[in-house]
């Protein structure tokens, strides 16, 4: 894969996760990307799953991609549904409860450890 270009598809790579059911914690996730601070990981999940309360190191993109999540942070509750895309901030503890069986396409842009400061 060059270095400066990805492609992927993310049908067929749900296809593939939900071939591995049933999965132990009714989620399953692969992670397509992590490189130069891009991390991406499609996760699906069981209707009812849940990821516990957590944070991410830098800023997020969550695309949900099938079905519908709540999505919890800083105390309100997010409903997303297909099509649709929320963003958050870095270090903001967050929630996921997959309302009917979804996938979503997180995005999290981690801190160049080149540009920190030394």
């Amino acid at each position: 894969m060059n270095e400066d270009f990805a492609r992927f598809d993310l049908t067929a790579a749900m296809r593939d996760l939900e071939s591995r059911k049933p999965w132990p914690s009714a989620r399953q996730a692969k992670t397509l990307l992590n490189r130069n601070g891009l991390r991406l990981v499609l996760i699906t999940m069981e209707s009812g799953a849940t990821l516990n309360e957590h944070q991410a190191d830098g800023p997020i993109t969550v695309q949900v991609l099938r079905g519908e999540i709540r999505f919890r942070a800083q105390e309100q509750d997010h409903s997303l549904r297909a099509g649709e895309l929320l963003t958050l901030g870095r270090s903001i503890r967050h929630a996921v409860m997959s309302v009917t069986d979804s996938a979503f396409l997180l995005t999290i842009s981690l801190p160049d450890v080149k540009d920190s400061p030394a």
